[in-house]
C-alpha cells in the first residue's frame, strides 16, 4: 500500500470513528432527553393527584404498617386493613404472596376514593425463598458480580410474590463483632463496602424500576448504626464528623450514585440528635449535597423512640421533628397517622413539608409502574414458576462455596480424601434450621435447606454421624461422639451459633463458641484423630483456643439454602476455597474494637529504638489479630513479586500503574483475591495505617504466572479534612500488593498537585 492509499484508509477510519462517537453522543442525548421527558411527565401526574388529595389522604401516603403475615418487631396496631379501607395507609410490609397482595391492592385501588396503589415491602436481606449466604459471608467472596446476581435473583422471587420493595442492602460499616447486625453488612472496610452497596442496589433494582421483576432497594441505616457503643444493638453512637464522612457515609453515597430508590433512618443518635430527627443527615447531606430524589422511611418505630432518647417530649413533637428533618414515611409507629393532622392544623409543621414527602412517595409508585398496572406483581403462575427455581438453588450453592474462608489447614488435612473413614459430629452437622441464618425472609428452614449430613449422603460419602452436643446447653455425655471418632481417619465437626445469636437484637458479650462445644472438641482431640472444624456463625468469633486444638478450620458462616452442598464441595476439594475475610477476627474480646485500618498512636509498638514497656500494647496478648482483614487460605499457594510502579510521582491529571506478578506455586488450580493497599504517610489530619484501594479476583492454574495491574488516580487518594472538604494533599504514599492486609509496604510514590 502506497503513502496516499494509507492516508485515504486512515482518513476513512478517522471519519468512521467520528461518525460512531457522534451517533453514540446523539444516542446518549436522546436517552437523557427521554429521561427528562419521562420525569416531567411523572411530575405532572403527581401534581394532578396532589391537587385532588385531602390532608388526611396525603398523610395516609406517609403511613407504613405491617400486616400480620409475618412479625419482625413489636406490633403496636393490628387494624391495618381498616385503615387501608379509609385511605390511611400508603404502604404495607410483611404481606407477601400474589393472592394476598392482590387482595390488599384491590382494597386500595377499588375501595378508596382516589384508588392510589400500595407499595408492598419486606425484609429480603439475602434471598427470599432461595436463601443465599448472609451478607457478611457473601462479602467474603469479594465477587461483586456474584452479589449483584444473588440480589437480582432475590428480586425475581420477591417480586413474584407480590413485593415491590426490600429493606436492603444494609451498608453500615461494622467493626465490633459483638454487634449482632454485623451479619447483615459487608464488614469493616469503606472502599469494599461502597462497591458492594452499589452491586446489591443494582441487583435489586435492575436497569429500570418499571420492569416486572425489579424491586426498590433501601440503603440502611442512615447513618453510623454500625458504630453502636459497646456493640450493643440500638445503643447510642459517638463519633467525630471526620469519621462519619470518611468511614461511614461513603457506602450510602455509593448507593445514591447507583440510583437507590429509598433510604432508611437508623436507631442511633448522632451528635446528640437521633438520626430520625437529624436534618444534617437527611436534608443537608442526603438531599442538598447528594441530590437524592427517592423517599426516606424510618426504621421500625424510630419516630416514637425519639421520646425515649430524651429528644422529643411526646409523640406529636417527635412526628414534627421527623417530618421537618426530612422523613417521608413512618414505619409502624403510627405517629404521622395519629398526630400529623393536628400538627399541621396548629401550624407546627408547614404543609409544604408534607407535600414534599408525598411527592417523593407518589413518584416512586409511578416509577414502579403501579399506577399503570397495580396488579403487575400479582401473578400466581409466575410465582409457581420462579420460586425455588433450580437455577436459583445452583446459584445459592455457588455463592455458598465462594463465601467460605479457609482459616487453617495444618499439614494439608484438607481437602479430605473421599475414601477416608469420616466421623461427622456436631450440633449443626445435620441442621436445616439454623443454616440459612437470621433475616431469612420466607426461607424454608425444614425442607428445602440442605444440611452437611444430607450433602454427604447425596454425594455418596461413607460416614458415621452423631450430634455430640446441643448448640447451647450443659450436657456432657460425649461417649458416642468419642466412639465414632476413634474408629475414623478424620473428624469433621460442624459447630457455631444458632441463627438467633446474631442479627438484630442479638448482641453478645462473649463471642466464643457457646455451650459445651469447646468441651466436645477437647474430648475428641484426646482421640488423637485430626479434626476439621466447620463453623456456622454471623460474626467473627474468638477462635484462639480452637486454632490451637484443631488441624483445619473452614469459616462457612450461615451459608443458606444450598449451604450443605457448598460445605461438602469445599471439604472434598471439588471447589478450591477462595474467600477472604472482610472483617478482622480478634484474638480475644479484649482487643475489640480492632480493624486493619486503624490509626497509629504516638507510641506504636513497633517504633524503632523505643522502650518496649512504654509503647501502645497489651501485656497479656500481642496487638495483632488472630486472622486479619483480607485473610483466607487456599488449597494451593501463591507467590507475589514486588510491585512495580509506572512512575514515582502522580499528579492530578495522570494515573499510576501498579503491577505485580502472581504465581500459583501449589498443586491445585485456584482463585486468588489480589489486594492493593496504600498508606498516606502524613496529612493535615492523621491517616489510617493502611487502606484498601483496589482488588482483583484472578483464576490462576497451577504453575502459571499472571501479571496483575492496578491503576489509581489522585481522586483515589482523597479524604475529608477537618473542614469536611474532600481533598487531595501532596505527600508520600507507601504501597503493597498481597493476599491479605498483614504485609509490609514494599514501594512508594509521591502525589503532586498540578
Amino acid at each position: 500500500m502506497n503513502r496516499n492509499s494509507k492516508k485515504i484508509v486512515l482518513t476513512r477510519i478517522s471519519f468512521g470513528i467520528i461518525v460512531v462517537f457522534t451517533l453514540l453522543s446523539c444516542q446518549k442525548n436522546q436517552e437523557k432527553s427521554l429521561q427528562n421527558d419521562q420525569n416531567l411527565l411523572i411530575d405532572k401526574k403527581v401534581d394532578s393527584i396532589m391537587n385532588l388529595m385531602t390532608l388526611q389522604e396525603k398523610i395516609g401516603q406517609t403511613v407504613l404498617y405491617s400486616s400480620t403475615e409475618d412479625v419482625t418487631g413489636p406490633v403496636l396496631d393490628k387494624n391495618y386493613q381498616t385503615y387501608l379501607k379509609n385511605g390511611q395507609i400508603g404502604a404495607i410490609f410483611n404481606a407477601m404472596g400474589s393472592a394476598f397482595t392482590r387482595k390488599l391492592q384491590e382494597i386500595a385501588v377499588e375501595e378508596t376514593r382516589l384508588g392510589i396503589p400500595l407499595i408492598f415491602g419486606y425484609d429480603v436481606i439475602h434471598g427470599h425463598k432461595t436463601i443465599f449466604p448472609i451478607p457478611l459471608a457473601e462479602s467474603s467472596s469479594w465477587d461483586l458480580e456474584l452479589m449483584k446476581k444473588t440480589a437480582r435473583t432475590a428480586a425475581l422471587e420477591a417480586s413474584a410474590e407480590g413485593l415491590h420493595w426490600t429493606f436492603a442492602p444494609m451498608v453500615d460499616i461494622a467493626r465490633d463483632p459483638r454487634w449482632g447486625r454485623i451479619a447483615e453488612g459487608a464488614g469493616e472496610d469503606t472502599y469494599l463496602g461502597s462497591l458492594i452497596a452499589k452491586a446489591r442496589v443494582e441487583g435489586f433494582q435492575g436497569d429500570n424500576l418499571g420492569e416486572r421483576h425489579t424491586i426498590m432497594a433501601c440503603a440502611k441505616h442512615f447513618a453510623a448504626y454500625g458504630a453502636a457503643q459497646a456493640g450493643r444493638d440500638y445503643h447510642t453512637v459517638d463519633i467525630s464528623l471526620n469519621t462519619l464522612h470518611n468511614v461511614y457515609l461513603p457506602p450510602f453515597k455509593s448507593s445514591v450514585d447507583a440510583g437507590v430508590a429509598t433510604f432508611m433512618t437508623s436507631f442511633n443518635e448522632l451528635n446528640g440528635v437521633p438520626a430520625t430527627g437529624n436534618s444534617y443527615l437527611l436534608q443537608d447531606i442526603l438531599r442538598d449535597q447528594w441530590n437524592f430524589d427517592g423517599f426516606v422511611v424510618t426504621d421500625y418505630t424510630s419516630i416514637n423512640e425519639m421520646v425515649h432518647h430524651g429528644y422529643a417530649e411526646n409523640l406529636e413533637k417527635a412526628g414534627e421533628m421527623a417530618l421537618n428533618a426530612g422523613v417521608d414515611m413512618d414505619l409502624q409507629g403510627g405517629v404521622y397517622k395519629n398526630h400529623l393532622e393536628n400538627s399541621i392544623n396548629q401550624k407546627h409543621v408547614d404543609i409544604q413539608k408534607l407535600d414534599r414527602a408525598v411527592r417523593y412517595i407518589l413518584r416512586m409508585k409511578f416509577e414502579l409502574g403501579l399506577f399503570d398496572d397495580p396488579y403487575k406483581y400479582c401473578d400466581e403462575q409466575k410465582e409457581k414458576e420462579i420460586i425455588l427455581h433450580p437455577d436459583h438453588l445452583q446459584l445459592a450453592r455457588e455463592a455458598a462455596r465462594k463465601s467460605m474462608v479457609l482459616l487453617k489447614n495444618k499439614e494439608q488435612v484438607l481437602p479430605v480424601e473421599k475414601e477416608s473413614k469420616i466421623a461427622l459430629i456436631g450440633p449443626l452437622a445435620a441442621d436445616e434450621f439454623h443454616i440459612i441464618g437470621n433475616w431469612s425472609a420466607k426461607g424454608d428452614r425444614e425442607g428445602t435447606a440442605v444440611s452437611v449430613k444430607e450433602a454427604f449422603e447425596e454425594k455418596g460419602i461413607s460416614f458415621t454421624y452423631t450430634k455430640g452436643c446441643e448448640i447451647d446447653g450443659n450436657e456432657v455425655d460425649f461417649s458416642e461422639a468419642i466412639t465414632i471418632a476413634k474408629s475414623s481417619d478424620v473428624v469433621v465437626m460442624v459447630m457455631g451459633e444458632s441463627e438467633r445469636m446474631s442479627g438484630e437484637a442479638a448482641s453478645r458479650t462473649s463471642i466464643q463458641l457457646p455451650g459445651q462445644q469447646r468441651a466436645l472438641i477437647k474430648a475428641i482431640k484426646k482421640t488423637g484423630k485430626p479434626i476439621i472444624l466447620v463453623l456456622y456463625n454471623g460474626r467473627p468469633l474468638d477462635l484462639s483456643w480452637e486454632n490451637e486444638q484443631v488441624q483445619g478450620i473452614i469459616e462457612a458462616w450461615f451459608p443458606g439454602t444450598s449451604g450443605g452442598f457448598g460445605v461438602v464441595d469445599v471439604l472434598f476439594g471439588d471447589y478450591n476455597p477462595s474467600g477472604k475475610l472482610t472483617v478482622t477476627f480478634p484474638r480475644n474480646i479484649g482487643q475489640i474494637p480492632i480493624h486493619y485500618n486503624m490509626k497509629n498512636t504516638g507510641r506504636p509498638a513497633d517504633i524503632p529504638g523505643a522502650n518496649e514497656r512504654y509503647v501502645s500494647k497489651y501485656i497479656d496478648v500481642e496487638n495483632s489479630p488472630l486472622f486479619p482483614f483480607g485473610y483466607g487460605l487456599s488449597y494451593t499457594s501463591f507467590a507475589y513479586t514486588k510491585p512495580e510502579l509506572s512512575a514515582k510521582t502522580l499528579n492530578t491529571s495522570d494515573s499510576l500503574k501498579i503491577t505485580t506478578k502472581v504465581t500459583n506455586t501449589g498443586n491445585y488450580d485456584g482463585e486468588e483475591i489480589i489486594q492493593l493497599y496504600i498508606k498516606d504517610r502524613f496529612g493535615s489530619i492523621t491517616r489510617p495505617v493502611k487502606e484498601l484501594k483496589g482488588f482483583q479476583k484472578v483464576f490462576i492454574k497451577k504453575g502459571e504466572t499472571k501479571t496483575v495491574t492496578f491503576s489509581i488516580t489522585a481522586d483515589d487518594l482523597k479524604f475529608y479534612n477537618n473542614d469536611l472538604k474532600y481533598v487531595n494533599e501532596e505527600g508520600d504514599y507507601d504501597v503493597f500488593v498481597a493476599g491479605n492486609s498483614d504485609h509490609k509496604f514494599t514501594n512508594s510514590f509521591s502525589l503532586q498537585l498540578k
